[in-house]
């Protein structure tokens, strides 16, 4: 035989909802010469290489240089091809960053919401319970709506610009659920309708941290 609420405000049927799931790297060193006249021959020997040296470097660089044409382009190639491979370095380097950057983001965003839809469905599962064993709801409706809809806050602040869109309308749909259960409760909304927006809510919960998952 149905029942109903202490306060006798609606017909008491079971919340027959099983969805509602518990939350969750060259220096040269020689003898010093003891004699003037050998120290004298070193120092010549030594003025005559130096002449001979700048005499065969005058020769060398003297009249036009001519360039040759086979090693110049050659030189510029290698030149131009080590710079390519320095700048597609880079870019590497900044798209693994920029990647690194963008899952950070994701997955601070789907922790938020694991652990604010946890502690909701925990206080509606109390909630849930209560209302089955035929006592009286008041003091567990409070708790079920604050958490629900601080859940779905939290949720919609954790929403940032590295998700993508079908994540982002997953968060959304997860958001508008909570406050769907939220309501059902403050309305004392009858049993059906209350089941259907748990199911609701239960299911677009999974359905992101689902897509969280493939997002990593």
């Amino acid at each position: 035989m149905p029942t109903r609420c202490v306060d006798g405000g609606r017909t008491r049927d079971p919340v027959t909802s099983d969805a509602v799931l518990i939350g969750r790297r060259a220096v040269f060193a020689g003898e010093v010469p003891k004699r003037g006249a050998l120290a004298l021959g070193c120092i010549a020997a030594m003025s005559m290489g130096l002449i001979n040296v700048v005499a065969g470097c005058t020769s060398v660089t003297g009249g036009s240089a001519t360039p040759d044409t086979k090693v110049a382009p050659a030189y510029r190639s290698s030149v131009s091809a080590s710079v390519s491979a320095s700048v597609a370095t880079s870019s590497i380097r900044e798209s693994q960053r920029q990647q690194s950057l963008t899952t950070k983001a994701i997955r601070a965003s789907c922790d938020t919401l694991a652990t604010s839809s946890s502690d909701a469905i925990d206080k509606v599962n109390v909630f849930v319970s209560t209302y089955n064993q035929g006592h009286n709801t008041g003091p567990t409706e409070g708790p079920a709506i604050s958490a629900l809809n601080d859940s779905a806050s939290t949720v919609a602040g954790a929403l940032n610009d590295a998700m993508s869109s079908q994540l982002r309308d997953a968060f959304n749909a997860y958001v508008d659920a909570a406050r769907a259960v939220a309501n059902a409760i403050g309305t004392h909304a009858g049993t059906g309708e209350f089941n259907k927006r748990v199911d609701q809510l239960n299911d677009t919960k999974t359905k992101a941290l689902k897509m969280c998952l493939g997002s990593f």
